[in-house]
């Protein structure tokens, strides 16, 4: 450890090291000391990793700034604790006595020491926890990692203990809007999601430093957009597990993309009573298409049903094949009901009977971990403002085999390999399917976004999820004439549902007067609500920045309207 003196200036080697920086930040950057010994050993132990200031990753170095050694009552990381702060003049802090403490979930560990604010923000609001960047495959105990000293950190249970939900709504600046004079609740978010400072970041630095069109010049500003283009492709990739990049086509979402499958893989190769398979639970954009090439190409619809809890007859569902299907479109997550559907076991049996299998990914992929090769789909595709991403900025991910038979389906200029009048040749996959100037930045913000939820962890932030939506399902039930629709038992998200005496228009205006943001309408699946004998429903619907006292909020609501109701008779 170093011996310098607090205030005296730092030209050792390993100080850490703020280029890059955005200069919005360094106000607030905090000392890593500010964690103890506790986290230099941590950091010592690190294999390849480092910490990261705001978002930005550092190389792996010993960290020697001034510290005193955490309280010996200090037993947990995952215990509320504070440990003290000493702050080198070199940093242009203002810090505080104590910062609050919260734990990892697996291996390796990385620690952000900063927020984004021009201010050093008071102690209590600062995002100081340990997450997760990709599971650690051997023993969960952190004392298993070499060169940490067990009197340090005993006994930390890192299976359980990773989700700071309140450093997490720290990173989504909207969630400080009000709205009628109270605190926005957002409940909405199957419709879309908040994005956090990082994909806002991205997006800026993007636009001030990198902004180019792609692969067509030779000059500097080209080829850094380029490479920030392709590198949220092979962020998508990663995230999606995906094989290859080339599987991979940026689209405008998934609308756009179901669109792209069926005008040309679906064009090419359904004919005359081929038939499909949908399921009661999709969303229009995974209908109107089939039925526009089904009437097109004179093909047949065919559709799953649904029990009365939302849950897909896997039975009914494989009698519908026939020697005639040629495909099988399903949705992972319903965003009407939140049921989760049993699509790895639904593509097997799609691939049985040698037809292609697409399932639409919009409501899964911010909700829990997607690895498209464990599934075996043919096709997935997701929107980038369901996963606190942009819009106008989604992803169909294609396997190979399938890409490979399926031509284009817009023309114009980067999906060509050379044009003359008598004929073009088509550029491989898949720039053949990303004609004219792509959304760039949005691309890349895309790609911030999925680096957030790896940052997290997504199966962190799954189990935080499922812990919140039982908690709500079981909070609702304490609202008088509240008749929940869709209780399968997989869900995620969701929790659609009518009141009585209230139309959905009339609850979701009441909500919004207390703040609170939900869906009242027919989700843009009107044959899954009519399933059920509803036109339309209210949706409250969960993210990972959601909390308990938000759906108490929302529960106490609800018992106004229904008080209200009782009084008027």
């Amino acid at each position: 450890m170093s011996t310098r003196e607090p205030g005296a200036p730092d030209d050792s080697s390993d100080a850490l090291d703020l280029t890059g920086v955005p200069a919005a930040l360094r106000g607030s950057i905090l000392d890593p000391g500010v964690l103890g010994q506790v986290v230099n050993d941590l950091f010592r132990a690190l294999p390849g990793g480092g910490p990261s200031v705001a978002g930005v990753a550092f190389p792996v170095a010993p960290v020697s700034y001034p510290i005193t050694s955490p309280p010996s009552d200090v037993t947990r990381l995952a215990a509320p604790a504070s440990l003290p702060v000493s702050a080198p003049a070199s940093l242009p802090v203002s810090a505080p006595a104590s910062l609050p403490v919260s734990a990892p979930v697996s291996w390796p560990l990385r620690v952000p020491f900063g927020v984004p604010s021009d201010t050093a923000p008071d102690a209590s609001a600062l995002p100081y926890f340990l997450t997760e960047t990709r599971p650690y495959a051997g023993n969960t105990s952190i004392n298993t990692v070499p060169g940490l000293d067990p009197e340090l950190v005993p006994a930390l249970d890192v299976a359980h203990r990773g989700f700071d939900v309140g450093s997490v709504r720290r990173d989504f600046p909207i969630l400080e809007e009000r709205v009628h004079g109270k605190p926005l609740i957002w409940l909405d978010n199957a419709a879309t999601t908040q994005k956090p400072h990082a994909v806002l970041d991205r997006l800026r630095e993007f636009y001030e430093h990198e902004n180019s069109n792609i692969h067509r010049a030779a000059h500097t500003l080209a080829a850094r957009a380029t490479d920030a283009y392709e590198g949220a492709r092979e962020k998508v990739r990663r995230f999606l597990g995906a094989g290859s990049t080339r599987e991979l086509i940026f689209v405008r979402g998934t609308t756009e993309g179901m669109n792209l499958i069926a005008k040309s893989w679906g064009a090419r190769h359904l004919s005359a009573g081929d038939e499909l398979i949908l399921t009661t639970l999709e969303h229009h954009s995974n209908i109107v298409p089939w039925q526009m090439l089904a009437k097109e190409r004179g093909a047949k619809l065919r559709v799953a049903p649904v029990d009365d809890d939302g849950q897909i007859l896997l039975d009914d569902y494989e009698r519908l094949f026939t020697s005639r299907t040629k495909l099988v479109s399903m949705t992972h997550v319903s965003n009407a009901l939140g049921t989760v559907l049993p699509v790895k076991a639904m593509v097997e049996i799609a691939h049985r009977y040698g037809a292609r299998a697409i399932i639409d990914g919009a409501q899964s992929v911010s909700h829990m971990p997607v690895n498209v090769a464990d599934l075996g789909c043919d096709f997935y595709v997701f929107s980038g403002h369901k996963v606190f991403g942009p819009t106008g900025i989604g992803v169909v991910y294609g396997r190979s085999d399938a890409l490979e038979e399926t031509p284009p389906w817009q023309g114009g200029g980067n999906m060509i390999v050379d044009v003359t009048f008598e004929k073009t040749v088509y550029a491989p996959v898949p720039s053949r399917f990303e004609a004219g100037t792509g959304n760039i930045a949005d691309a890349v913000g895309l790609g911030a976004a999925l680096d957030y939820l790896e940052r997290l962890g997504m199966h962190n932030v799954a189990a935080y999820e499922h812990d919140l939506l039982v908690y709500a399902t079981d909070a609702l039930r304490a609202v008088p004439g509240l008749r929940p629709i869709g209780t399968a038992k997989e869900k995620a998200s969701v929790l659609s549902f009518v009141l009585d005496g209230y139309r959905s228009d009339e609850v979701g205006a009441a909500l919004d007067r207390d703040g609170i943001a939900v869906r009242a309408g027919h989700h843009c699946a009107q044959p899954a609500l009519r399933r059920f004998g509803l036109e339309t429903s209210v949706r409250p619907s969960l993210a990972l920045y959601n909390t308990r006292a938000e759906v108490d909020q929302l529960v106490r609501s609800l018992q106004q309207l229904t008080s209200a109701r009782n009084r008027r008779g």
